[in-house]
């Protein structure tokens, strides 16, 4: 069954749990484009990463007396930026006696090495359909994090905050959130984004509207490869 997500982490969950809701589906096999943030990474790759995590789940401090006040009552595992201040999630996994506090949810470990062995043979493109190349042939890169939310992120400084903080190889707007609901059901995650821009790291102006097709066309050549290999 192929289903479309719609934009950002409301869509995608809603989406997802309807599916579910309706459908008997065994496995989730997500996919789309993304920003890159990992400085070795350029447009065109692919990444597969093996946890998603919602960055964007924050509380906004209050300033007193020049610190930044924080309530006690939220779980923040990682540095802040300026009053942002990321935090966990709650989620009730099903067959679960209490819910339990967790910032990562993980891919599925059967899907991710099935990945390993699609990314071995798949072709990616390096052209526009109006000719517009890249510099560098694509790659696809298994394994490392990726974190998700509810805004297009397009500077710099953030940009080099999402890497140094959570190791985020990738961001979106989707991915984690589906993780959310795939976790919380208890069923087989992966999600495979191809990087459209590089999320105000690029030179110039914002390459999305340039290489969507060309991102979207990767992660549909991988997802094409994984489908191949994918165990029954």
């Amino acid at each position: 069954m192929l289903f479309l997500s719609g934009i950002s982490v409301v869509n995608a969950a809603m989406t997802t749990q309807l599916a579910l809701d309706h459908f008997d589906v065994e496995r989730i096999v997500f996919s789309g484009i993304a920003g890159g943030v990992d400085p070795a990474l350029n447009i065109g790759d692919v990444v597969i990463a093996d946890r998603w995590g919602q960055y964007l789940e924050m509380l906004f401090a209050r300033e007193v007396e020049g610190r930044w006040d924080k309530p006690a009552f939220f779980d923040y595992p990682y540095a802040n930026f300026g009053m942002m201040f990321p935090r966990s999630v709650t989620v009730q996994r099903a067959g679960a006696g209490a819910p339990e506090t967790r910032f990562w949810f993980p891919v599925d470990d059967a899907l991710l090495a099935a990945a390993r062995v699609a990314a071995a043979d798949v072709m990616l493109e390096r052209c526009t359909a109006d000719g517009t190349c890249l510099r560098r042939a694509p790659k696809v890169v298994v394994g490392g994090s990726g974190v998700s939310g509810g805004a297009f992120i397009d500077n710099a400084g953030f940009r080099e905050y999402t890497f140094e903080t959570f190791g985020a190889r990738v961001l979106d707007m989707e991915s984690a959130a589906v993780a959310h609901v795939a976790y919380a059901n208890d069923v087989p995650f992966i999600a495979i984004r191809s990087l459209s821009d590089l999320a105000g790291g690029g030179e110039g102006g914002n390459g999305m509207e340039i290489f969507l097709g060309l991102a979207a066309a990767n992660a549909t050549a991988l997802i094409k490869a994984l489908l191949q290999v994918m165990p029954e």
